[in-house]
This record gives structure tokens, C-alpha cells and sequence, in this order.
């Protein structure tokens, strides 16, 4: 495999929560588990990949969210120009992982078909599924469809040299990662399929949940697709920006590179 790729976690915003709120079942330790929220960029000097697009300043007002800047900021910060970005991966519709998709007028975007099968369908009239995503952003990527600007997948595809996207389902029904060869090998952009380290390691499950034996089965395919479990990168967990370095000393606490190792 020839085609290696940096690959970057942005962080643009934040919410303060607590151990309970994160596990199926609550937690008996009542102490702050804080949330953060990232955007992805794997790039090499032929391709540049986005994942995910994030959540508006107004989106971050509505839910009760801490705003840091829009994903389209962030990468601009890594000269990434969202207007000119052609391949963007959206794992899943919440509103954090598809909102600002209009900032990616160029885009084409990759998707399970299952996923906007679910975010269309009955399930979404259950407010315990429904109330993680937004009917206008919805609607929006259902145009796109009409516009020829999402290119389904259904399982798994290689969308490029060294790029590939695996159904997981669990979370979501269409949840989907990124497996991305790199410097290190294998490692694996989990997204929501783990939220914290400690879903995948303890198997432990977020409670806004579709399936829970999908998530279980999921961990294992993180494992099987990734070189370790240090390889495997979950989708909001603040020690992703103490586990990794920046790329530069002013970008830290913003970026932080994930296809070198983690720090010791």
C-alpha cells in the first residue's frame, strides 16, 4: 500500500455533561465527562478528504452547545478551503456530524444507503432516534440526491487508495467509519460507533442507541479493522486532544494530528 495519509481531529466545539449521561445504565461515579467535538481531515498530496461537517454557531445555541468556530474555520486554519473540497465522508445525519454540509458547495458526499433509508423512515418518529437529527438538514442531503451530489455505499468500499468506509450500524442504522492507511498502519476514524475510549475498551454503550448488540459487534470490527486498539480513534472524547500532538504550537488545542503516534 503506497498511498499514505496524514490525518487531522479539529475541534470545534464542546458541552459539559456528566459520567451518567454517557453510559446505557447510567454510572455509579457522578463526576464530569465532558464532550468534544470534532471534524476530520485526511489528506495526502493527491486527495484531501473531509469527515463529517459539524454543527452551526445557531445549531450549537438551539442544543445547548459551547460554539468554538464553524468546521469550515477549522479548516481553513489547515488551508483547507471548504468551498473547494470534493470528497467529504458523512459517517451519520446527526445534526454534529452533517450540519454545515452547505458549506461544501463542491462536495460529494459519501454515505450508507442504510443510513438515509433510517433518517427518512419510521424510526424517526420515535423522539429517542429522532431528536438527534434535524428534518431541515435531512431534507437537505435528500436534495443533494436529487442534485447527484451523494454517492451511496452499501457495507463496505473502498473509496480510495488506502481509504476505505465500513457499515457498523448500532448508534444509528447506518452508522458508518473510516479506515485510513497511514505512517502507523491502520487506523480507524470510529466516529460514533465509540463514542469514548472507554465505550470500545470496557464495552460500555452511549445511550442514544438504535441497536446495542450492533455496538457490540461493532467494537469487535474496530479491533479487526485497526493495526491496535491505540489505532482506533473514537468520535468525541476530549483525551483524543491530550493523546495526540498538534501540528503546530498554534494550533494546539484546536488540531491534533492522528496518523503519528500517540504521545507517551
Amino acid at each position: 500500500m503506497s498511498a499514505l495519509y496524514e490525518i487531522y481531529a479539529i475541534k470545534y466545539a464542546m458541552r459539559h455533561a456528566r459520567r451518567p449521561v454517557h453510559f446505557v445504565g447510567g454510572d455509579p461515579h457522578d463526576t464530569p465527562m465532558p464532550m468534544d467535538y470534532f471534524v476530520w481531515l485526511v489528506r495526502n498530496a493527491e486527495r484531501t478528504i473531509v469527515v463529517d461537517t459539524g454543527f452551526s454557531a445557531a445549531m450549537a445555541k438551539k442544543r445547548g452547545r459551547t460554539h468554538l468556530r464553524s468546521p469550515a474555520e477549522g479548516l481553513s486554519m489547515m488551508g483547507v478551503d471548504a468551498k473547494a473540497v470534493s470528497e467529504v465522508v458523512i459517517t451519520h445525519m446527526d445534526y454534529d456530524h452533517v450540519g454545515t454540509f452547505d458549506a461544501f458547495p463542491q462536495a460529494r458526499f459519501h454515505l450508507q444507503d442504510r443510513e438515509m433509508a433510517y433518517a427518512t423512515g419510521r424510526n424517526m418518529g420515535y423522539r429517542q432516534f429522532g431528536h438527534s437529527y434535524e428534518p431541515d438538514e435531512v431534507c437537505g442531503m435528500v436534495r443533494l440526491v436529487f442534485d447527484g451530489r451523494v454517492q451511496f455505499v452499501d457495507g463496505a468500499q473502498t473509496i480510495a487508495p488506502g481509504i476505505s468506509l465500513h457499515h457498523i450500524g448500532g448508534h444509528t442504522d447506518g452508522m458508518q467509519c473510516l479506515r485510513v492507511w497511514t505512517e502507523r498502519g491502520w487506523v480507524v476514524l470510529a466516529s460514533d460507533t465509540s463514542h469514548y475510549y472507554e465505550h470500545f475498551e470496557s464495552y460500555r454503550v452511549f445511550p442514544t442507541t438504535f441497536n446495542l448488540g450492533d455496538v457490540m459487534k461493532g467494537y469487535e470490527t474496530l479491533r479487526r479493522l485497526a493495526d491496535s486498539t491505540q489505532h482506533i480513534i473514537p468520535g468525541h472524547d476530549p483525551l483524543v486532544m491530550q493523546r495526540y500532538p498538534a501540528p503546530g504550537r498554534e494550533l494546539e488545542g484546536v488540531v491534533v494530528r492522528l496518523d503519528v503516534a500517540p504521545k507517551a
